[in-house]
């Protein structure tokens, strides 16, 4: 049963945060099997990653937002206090502390909402709006998309992801197309109120990649599935071999996906045929827009056994001038299980949501 109620505006997010310890207490804690552990018992997430009989890694396990390789921790982050990326984002608050959301104000003092992207060789429109998205690039994007930032990649060139703005900041993002500008100016000018994680509907991936709540990975030889806890969503990866489809009426909501393996540590994933209606193509809270023309290529990696590293880049020629890589930190989320979350049981919040 889920005793979450959502509020209208962008997402629920400092709530979902907020009752993830209190729900926590509903569900007892079973032992995460064949974790390597200390001999307190505690896990030890630091050595090499698990691997397949045929020698590949394996992705499974349930993972949480968050970087460092610490161990995962219901409420988003993971695990510690991670760095943020140099020159970028600002740290996030608390477990439980309000969320500047998509539906909030900024901070006296903070530049206007601006969800422009920049001009070609040129700082974006009001400059510096779009705040790096929180959490150290760790995806919880808490505090993210509204205060003063200045684009700063990490180390080797890769934008950190967060939930609020996809690259971290707006500034970040290649120019857009005029069309794609004037959608997210709208999007956030209503609050992201039409975000589809506040219709209980399923939320761009990258959305999910950076999502507080959890999300499942079960890796088979053909198949991996992804259950998100975050509107109880199910992503079909295929690792059989096949082609795109050549003839599909019907566009996917979470895309196409198909996987092969770049050696023994790398799963490649090439994701087309993505649903580009306008409740449904939102990159992030702020919502930075995708089109039919979207092609989404994720690198999954496992550094250690409790980390997992995934490299996205994003080829959209009807939105963005070229394509841009994002990079996405999960941590091992150990002794705890996924809740269900059925998002249109008791939703009593849309219903106040100004037509």
């Amino acid at each position: 049963m889920n005793p979450l109620t959502r509020t209208a505006g962008a997402v629920a997010f400092a709530l979902a945060l907020a009752l993830s310890a209190t729900l926590g207490a509903q569900w007892p804690s079973y032992p995460t099997p064949d974790v390597p552990r200390n001999a307190d018992g505690m896990p030890n997430l630091s050595g090499p990653p698990p691997r397949t009989a045929d020698g590949k890694v394996d992705f499974s396990g349930v993972w949480n937002a968050g970087r460092g390789g610490g161990r995962g921790n219901r409420g988003g982050g993971g695990g510690g206090p991670a760095a943020a990326p140099a020159g970028g984002a600002a740290a996030a608050p608390a477990a439980g502390a309000p969320a500047r959301g998509a539906g909030a104000a900024p901070p006296a003092g903070a530049a206007p909402p601006d969800g422009a992207a920049p001009p070609a060789g040129g700082a974006p429109p009001g400059a510096g709006a779009q705040a790096a998205g929180g959490g150290g690039g760790g995806g919880g994007g808490r505090g993210g998309g509204r205060g003063a930032a200045v684009c700063t990649p990490l180390a080797d060139g890769v934008f950190a992801s967060a939930f609020f703005e996809v690259a971290g900041n707006a500034a970040c993002l290649p120019p857009m197309q005029q069309w794609a500008q004037d959608l997210k100016k709208k999007r956030m000018a209503d609050n992201s109120k039409h975000n589809p994680d506040v219709w209980c509907l399923p939320i761009g991936l990258m959305q999910y990649h950076n999502h507080p709540q959890p999300s499942q990975i079960v890796q088979t030889k053909n198949l991996m599935l992804i259950t998100y806890e975050s509107n109880y969503g199910l992503r079909y990866i295929y690792t059989d071999g096949r082609p795109a489809p050549g003839n599909d009426p019907n566009p996917w909501w979470f895309g196409y996906s198909r996987g092969w393996w770049e050696g023994n540590d790398t799963l490649v994933v090439e994701t087309t045929h993505f649903n580009s209606e306008e409740r449904a193509s939102w990159h992030d809270v702020n919502g930075t827009p995708w089109s039919d023309a979207l092609k989404m290529t994720e690198r999954f990696k496992r550094p250690t056994f409790g980390s997992l590293q995934v490299d996205v880049t994003i080829d959209d020629p009807k939105v963005f001038e070229k394509p841009f890589t994002v990079r996405v930190f999960r941590n091992l989320l150990v002794d705890a299980e996924m809740f269900e979350f059925i998002c249109n049981e008791n939703e009593r919040s849309t219903e106040h949501i100004t037509k």
